[in-house]
């Protein structure tokens, strides 16, 4: 028996409820507040997600103006591997882009929570997009693609470029069916999400 000056601890497997309210509710009421406004028509949805790793899948994306540029991230998580918490990234930056099945996956508090927008007869819309990925695949084709430009040359996404020397890739139109993109942060000046969905466990296609 324990005196009355200590606290009982849980025992394996129990779930610490209080602690688990605190860090699910910031997410429950952003997923509420992006639902009520796209719902509603009010705004394109405008996000920034950072610091935890995620999964975005898409049946097929379609852009106009894309860069890619080499980038250091120094706000990844301790545990992942890099120097000194550092992680090397590629920076896709699409200057507007009509994504078909769109499914993002994030870890919260030991669950998955899922965002799918897209699957109905309108697809999702973004502009100014940024992702900072680590792994990206699919079939992919490019209109008018110059590889290995310098990084601070660029010139598709307004606003984005990269240090003098780097390296870089941009194209006027960018097409990628099945895609998969292993993320660390992204961000959009609006997004439009039809069809909007959220719901916690499972994972994305």
């Amino acid at each position: 028996m324990s005196s009355s000056g200590e606290t009982a601890h849980p025992g394996p497997g129990r779930v610490r409820w209080r602690r688990f309210a605190v860090i699910m509710l910031p997410a429950m009421v952003l997923a509420g507040v992006l639902i009520t406004l796209t719902a509603q028509s009010v705004l394109a949805v405008s996000f920034s997600i950072s610091g935890t790793p995620f999964t975005v899948t898409a049946n097929s994306l379609y852009g106009r103006g894309f860069e890619q540029l080499t980038v250091l991230d120094r706000s990844v998580i301790s545990d992942l591997p890099g120097n000194n918490n550092q992680i090397v990234l590629e920076d896709d930056a699409i200057r507007s882009a009509t994504i078909s099945h769109l499914c993002l996956s994030v870890r919260v508090a030991g669950v998955n929570m899922i965002i799918t927008a897209g699957d109905g007869s309108s697809a999702a819309t973004g502009s100014d997009l940024q992702v900072d990925a680590d792994r990206l695949s699919g079939n992919a084709s490019f209109s008018h693609i110059n590889i290995g430009q310098d990084a601070s040359t660029v010139t598709e996404v307004p606003g984005v470029t990269g240090a003098a020397g780097g390296f870089a890739m941009q194209a006027d139109t960018v097409s990628i069916d099945n895609l998969r993109e292993h993320a660390y942060a992204t961000t959009a000046g609006t997004f439009t999400l039809p069809g909007f969905g959220l719901h916690f466990g499972g994972s994305c296609p």
